[in-house]
């Protein structure tokens, strides 16, 4: 059986079942849609190879769902069913991106020969755009910058690791990429044509993360309208991406452990077990071995995630990549604003003595703080933070065996933001890169309510 997937949008019952009719007899697999709202909505749930949609219909007509559907979903094909009377709109809505018209009464011969050919064509699309992948800067392994013996390390184990079928955690410290890393692996996996679904267990509650992982059942609850998929699902055939994976609750972390023991799930209020075809991957940055020994992590749920384990280096080990990072985010967020601009070496001086407790992320909003107030062509010591004007950068370690705890960096790390925000919680959430109530949770924690 073919595993195309088929949307088909008609408002009218009789005509809509029966070209689902005729592609499930063709050995495709068609969902049907009764109008442009419902089409969308199916979109969002699960990938389509190909959408047949009729032009003519109530609140949203084809024309707007073409139009949505390319701007939305470029690489899915769009064939538009109409009457005879119609066949100047079926040419304007090709003239917007339809692959080609079917008119009505649909023959079934012609309906299964344009489908052949808009799914060939869609099929020619996603290997250009997999081989494209494979070459682009902004993509794969070259996107993981730097040329020191750890990233080059991280590289050769993400390109042994992505080819397998294994859970993987990654590790490592608040801004060093992980949700990166795991991205790369998923694109030079086997699964890269399917989708990344990332969820960060630290931002819901074990009511809301549930229904988040698993969706829910119509009237599984009040305002359950319909039923709807949960990231699992949609992640079927593609890679999961569970961030800050120490967060979840124990609750929640017993559910978990049954769906990657038995590869099924429970949707919220339903009875049914649904299949899992997803990969796993986990990320955080605390030691769940030790979480796991005191019973503040199952034990059972860790060996399962942690397969094998891609550690990610803070910035502080890999100083000979913090140019090369620095001016990366330098012309990214230049050519953005459709500016020139340099670092002097000065500055690359205070960068490299600077110890980084916000890795990556944090040089990346240097950068961009920097140009923010630099109006001329090179950004010199004078546009930094106050911390890294200084030509006496203190290093962060005062003394041979005075390291401070991570604890201690990210509470400073954090102070500082909120004094330079002016206690602005969202503007400190934004450039944190964490929700509210991730920040909420930190503040309390370190007692800067």
């Amino acid at each position: 059986m073919s595993k195309e997937r088929i949307l088909v949008v008609e408002d009218e019952e009789i005509a809509r079942e029966n070209l689902v009719h005729i592609l499930a007899k063709a050995g495709y697999r068609p969902r049907a849609a009764a109008d442009g709202r419902q089409a969308l909505a199916a979109l969002a749930e699960e990938a389509h190879d190909l959408v047949l949609t009729d032009l003519r219909m109530p609140e949203m007509d084809g024309m707007e769902l073409l139009a949505a559907v390319k701007r939305r979903y470029p690489e899915v094909e769009v064939i538009v069913v109409t009457g005879h009377a119609a066949v100047d709109s079926a040419v304007a809505a090709m003239r917007q991106g339809a692959f080609t018209y079917v008119a009505k009464p649909v023959q079934v011969a012609e309906v299964l020969a344009q489908t052949a050919k808009a799914l060939e064509k869609s099929a020619m699309r996603r290997e250009l755009a997999s081989l494209k992948r494979k070459v682009d800067p902004a993509s794969g392994l070259s996107r993981l910058i730097g040329q020191s013996p750890a990233m080059e390390a991280l590289r050769e184990a993400i390109v042994q690791v992505a080819r397998l079928e294994c859970n993987v955690l990654i590790t490592g410290e608040t801004g060093t990429g992980k949700e990166l890393v795991a991205r790369t692996v998923h694109d030079l996996s086997p699964r890269s044509e399917g989708r990344f679904m990332a969820v960060n267990c630290g931002a819901f509650s074990e009511e809301l993360i549930s229904n988040e992982l698993f969706g829910h059942e119509r009237e599984a609850f009040t305002g359950a309208a319909a039923r709807r998929k949960g990231l699992i699902e949609a992640a079927s055939g593609g890679t999961l991406f569970l961030d800050e994976i120490g967060e979840l609750p124990l609750p929640m972390q017993v559910k978990l452990l049954r769906v990657l023991q038995e590869r099924t799930f429970l949707r919220v209020g339903g009875t049914e077990e649904a299949p899992m075809d997803a990969r796993v991957l986990s990320a955080t940055n605390k030691d769940l071995k030790k979480e796991s020994e005191t019973g503040a992590f199952r034990q059972d749920l860790f060996y399962r995630l942690d397969v094998v384990t891609l550690h990610v280096p803070p910035l502080a080990q890999r100083r000979e990549d913090i140019p090369l990072l620095a001016r990366h985010f330098l012309a990214k967020h230049a050519g953005a604003l459709c500016r020139e601009v340099s670092l002097s070496p000065e500055v690359l001086d205070r960068l490299l003595l600077y110890e980084f407790p916000g890795n990556v992320r944090e040089l990346e909003n240097i950068v961009q703080k920097a140009l923010a107030v630099c109006d001329g062509a090179v950004i010199e010591p004078a546009h930094l933070l106050a911390d890294l004007r200084d030509e006496r950068v203190r290093p962060t370690r005062t003394a041979r065996n005075a390291w401070p705890t991570l604890e201690e960096h990210e509470k400073r790390y954090i102070r500082d933001v909120l004094e330079e925000v002016e206690g602005n919680k969202s503007k400190a959430a934004r450039i944190l890169a964490i929700d509210r109530v991730s920040l909420w949770r930190k503040l309390k924690r370190y007692g800067l309510e």
